[in-house]
């Protein structure tokens, strides 16, 4: 036999594509979090990290942002935010003496450094410019913007983003702002690719196939009758394979014909009717009793539950105990007969199932509450 081998041996791990191998190329991102503001005229200078002086947050989600992020590296996205200035703290260079509440609205284009340095797994970093609104204390201003921020994914969906922006008033005069955020994002309405380490695995993977095709291609004559003759062996498996299945199915399905013909004629049987207030079996109920029994010793596994029942006239309580002595009736008859009484389970439903309307609010004739007087067989067991 031919043996024929490559040098670089790889194992199927190596081989086989997984949810790591994919990276989201676009998606929309949907944010909620919290912001801080740093309005002390010098936000970026040697105080930048005074928080009891300068920072200004509340404690509850201040932040929501939506955007759209491209292949290409590059994102949109609008930011609306809210915040309050307390008394006591720097704002403008100055001591604010009276609370203000903050509103900003921002636009921003980023760029996602992972398309310069490479994927990074769950580490995102971008940077970002844009422009905005603020208005603080009814007092606006427009501004410019440039920050850097980075997001952390843990799954395809969910993730956390940091992000700092600084702020820079358009019109003379107006202060500079640094503003920090952390939010909840989720990404929706995404498309996948290939990472770069997904692309290199499915390039190796794919020049693998060639490979093997070059070395099955060039097997000798011989080798390919041994294939050929061992089709040919497997396909006469397969046929006998087949052929066996075929016949087991024409068992299973004539054991079905059987079972659902069993139904059918037990059915066709009808109901064990009973007189008002009776527990007593009739000729014509003995009649449909006595075929039951022929019926049950033709068919010697079958197991039948017996349910009897009554019309609705009468006390819930009493209509129990009568449909109790029907079903038991209707079981001492079949085990007069010869019928072992193990293959007979029983129910007694009272009148809890009418098989009409004649409930105790709608009169009926005598003869529609008859059809409720009953007892009824089902297959418990083939």
């Amino acid at each position: 036999m031919l043996v024929l081998a490559t040098t670089p041996i790889y194992s199927q791990e190596d081989l086989n594509l997984t949810s790591k191998d994919s990276i989201v190329s676009s998606a929309w991102v949907l944010g909620l979090g919290m912001n801080i503001v740093d309005d002390s005229a010098t936000p970026f200078g040697e105080n930048i990290l005074d928080i009891k002086d300068t920072w200004h947050a509340v404690p509850y989600p201040s932040r929501i942002s939506i955007g759209r992020y491209f292949k290409s590296g590059l994102g949109i996205e609008a930011i609306g935010t809210y915040n309050k200035y307390k008394t006591g703290k720097i704002v403008d260079g100055a001591i604010n003496t009276s609370p203000k509440e903050y509103y900003a609205i921002d636009g921003k284009i980023s760029y996602d450094i992972n398309k310069l340095v490479g994927e990074t797994g769950w580490f995102d970093p971008y940077l970002h410019v844009g422009a905005g609104y603020s208005s603080i204390g009814n007092l606006g201003r427009s501004t410019t913007n440039a920050g850097f921020g980075f997001n952390t994914w843990f799954n395809d969906r969910w993730g956390l983003n940091f992000n700092t922006m600084g702020k820079w008033g358009i019109e003379e005069g107006s202060t500079k702002q640094i503003q920090h955020s952390a939010a909840v994002v989720h990404r929706f309405g995404l498309k996948k690719e290939l990472s770069k380490k997904g692309a290199e695995k499915l390039a190796l993977f794919e020049a693998l196939e060639e490979e093997q095709q070059r070395v099955v291609d060039s097997l000798a004559n011989v080798q390919r009758e041994i294939d050929e003759a061992a089709m040919a062996k497997r396909l006469e498996e397969e046929k006998e394979k087949a052929r066996l299945a075929a016949v087991e199915q024409a068992k299973i399905d004539a054991e079905n014909q059987r079972k659902q013909q069993l139904a059918n004629t037990i059915k066709e049987l009808g109901h064990v009717y009973f007189g008002f207030n009776s527990s007593y079996l009739n000729k014509e109920s003995k009649l449909v009793l006595d075929n039951l029994s022929a019926l049950l010793k033709d068919n010697g596994m079958v197991q039948l539950t017996l349910a009897s029942h009554t019309d609705s006239r009468g006390t819930s309580e009493y209509n129990v105990w009568l449909s109790e002595r029907r079903v038991a009736k209707t079981k001492e008859y079949l085990v007069s007969s010869g019928i072992d009484p193990n293959r007979l389970a029983t129910e007694a439903h009272g009148e809890e199932h009418l098989t009409n309307e004649c409930n105790d609010s709608t009169p009926c004739s005598e003869e529609k509450h008859r059809l409720n007087r009953r007892s009824e067989f089902q297959v418990l067991h083939y």
